[in-house]
């Protein structure tokens, strides 16, 4: 093997733990912030990825008409995109991105269950707020607009709501996935353009099947509430408590669990010499 490709493999080796150590340091950072700056940013996060619910009643308000299935899932999928876009590279706080990512200090020792439970429970409640006031926001101002026709939130709240508990868990849990995902993808990536494409790439899947996803679902479902579309409270509430479960082991499960597990149990040598195998 040449020294420069030697050089490349212990490159790469060495990026592939330290996408672990990054996203370490940066959970034990975001444990140690105060309360109100944490809450602060997760009431900027809720707000951001409402954008996303947004774009996709005004998708749906301006063409009511697509020519398939397939294109309306598309465009509703991309609009959903910028949400998540928004939040990360504002480097906001969102319950199922960042915040998934605490979870590896705690398999390291580094931090503890206490700590976990205070960053989540203020960064959940703060991007709830945010999407509730969002989503206010869009019933007082999209109608009279005429950007947003309720029936368009209507529509979005209905490709959430009419299922069982476990089937919600279970699309809550791909949601968690994706979003878990984007965060590792995001950290992975060389340059910014690399980030903007993982994000978008990723959680526009989100979108495009609809997967449930806590946040970004909440400002569609208050939003057909708050707009008059027969949405109950309770099918807000049960629809929340089966999303935010799925999402909760979506992420912890599938991206942080396993990739902590991959780097700080597995083997993986700086060098290999091709070479010498015959």
């Amino acid at each position: 093997m040449s020294q420069t490709q030697t050089e490349t493999t212990s490159a790469d080796a060495r990026k592939f733990r330290n996408v672990l150590r990054q996203q370490i340091e940066s959970a034990i950072r975001e444990m140690r912030r105060s309360a109100g700056a944490l809450a602060f940013s997760g009431l900027a996060a809720g707000l951001n990825v409402s954008f996303g619910a947004l774009f996709m009643a005004v998708a749906l308000t301006f063409s009511p008409g697509f020519e398939s299935d397939l294109v309306k899932q598309f465009v509703l999928a991309n609009a959903s995109a910028v949400g998540f876009l928004l939040v990360m590279l504002g480097q906001t706080e969102l319950f199922t991105a960042h915040t998934t990512m605490a979870w590896l200090p705690v398999f390291g020792g580094h931090a503890d269950l206490r700590g976990l439970g205070r960053l989540w429970l203020v960064i959940y409640v703060a991007n709830l707020v945010g999407c509730a006031l969002f989503a206010g926001l869009i019933a007082l101002v999209g109608p009279p607009l005429s950007i947003v026709d309720p029936a368009a939130f209507g529509a979005l709240a209905n490709a959430l709501l009419p299922y069982s508990g476990p089937t919600i868990l279970l699309s809550g849990v791909v949601a968690g996935w994706l979003m878990g995902l984007a965060t590792w993808l995001a950290a992975a990536s060389r340059d910014t353009v690399g980030e903007i494409v993982a994000v978008w790439v990723v959680t526009a899947g989100i979108g495009f099947a609809p997967f449930h996803h806590a946040l970004l679902g909440t400002t569609e479902v208050l939003g057909a509430m708050f707009l008059g579309q027969g949405v109950t409270l309770a099918e807000f509430g049960h629809f929340l408590l089966w999303t935010t479960i799925g999402n909760v082991v979506g992420g912890t499960v599938f991206v942080a669990l396993l990739n902590y597990g991959q780097i700080a149990y597995g083997d993986t040598p700086d060098e290999v010499d091709v070479e010498s195998i015959d």
